[in-house]
């Protein structure tokens, strides 16, 4: 079994329909797929979150969601105001580990030092918890250059390798930053452009669906995801 930590540069990035789109080619190239989302925030209990949008997207995928907090805040915000428990980097660790599938994806919730409890656990605990490199997903315009380099050094800080950077929703007419970001982002996080998605994805059916993951990514993952490096 392999896990790869899925992150962000913060909020609204495109992580779901990355995690979506890894899926959908693992999928495509005959492997079992599980996405784990350990907290949820800001979904009602009866309202489709994340994991429904990557089954929509990816097709038959396994999830597994720890919880889910009412409130569209930061996980351990969420879960002190709704007066339920919050998740705990050890939870996560022990969920993956119980799992019995080919890829792992765990997506987070924002970026990678978002706590999880009020203790200080983070996304990155649970890499460094799993010893599973982490995948970024990065927003496409001004400003995610400094997010991304930050992100990338939290991660060599607690040993954790950085598989490479993933574009979730670029413009289809970018601007200056969005063409040059392309060619900065690997410079910053020293690790790939392992590709970039166009926006607007998120209604696509799942051939188009997958259609735009092999483009978007197949021309550097060969077309399925198997990251060696992976735990």
């Amino acid at each position: 079994m392999r896990t790869v930590i899925v992150t962000g540069t913060g909020t609204d990035v495109g992580k779901t329909i990355v995690v979506a789109a890894v899926a959908a080619l693992a999928r495509a190239a005959g492997e079992r797929v599980t996405v784990l989302k350990p907290a949820q925030t800001g979904v009602a209990p009866d309202e489709p979150g994340d994991l429904a949008a990557v089954v929509r997207l990816a097709g038959a995928v396994d999830t597994l969601e720890l919880a889910r907090f009412p409130e569209p805040l930061a996980p351990a915000t969420a879960a002190r105001r709704a007066g339920m428990p919050p998740v705990t980097a050890a939870q996560v660790v022990e969920a993956v580990r119980g799992l019995a599938t080919d890829l792992v994806l765990v997506e987070g919730a924002g970026g990678l030092l978002v706590r999880l409890d009020d203790a200080g656990d983070t996304l990155a605990d649970v890499a460094s918890g799993l010893g599973a490199p982490a995948l970024l997903v990065a927003s496409a315009g001004l400003g995610v250059l400094n997010t991304a380099a930050l992100t990338a050094e939290a991660l060599a800080r607690r040993g954790v390798s950085l598989l490479g950077t993933v574009v979730g929703a670029h413009p289809e007419r970018p601007g200056l930053a969005e063409r040059t970001n392309l060619d900065d982002l690997p410079r910053v996080t020293g690790a790939p452009l392992l590709g970039v998605l166009p926006a607007g994805l998120g209604g696509a059916d799942q051939h188009d669906f997958l259609a735009a993951a092999r483009c978007g990514l197949g021309p550097v993952l060969g077309g399925g995801w198997s990251p060696r490096s992976a735990s």
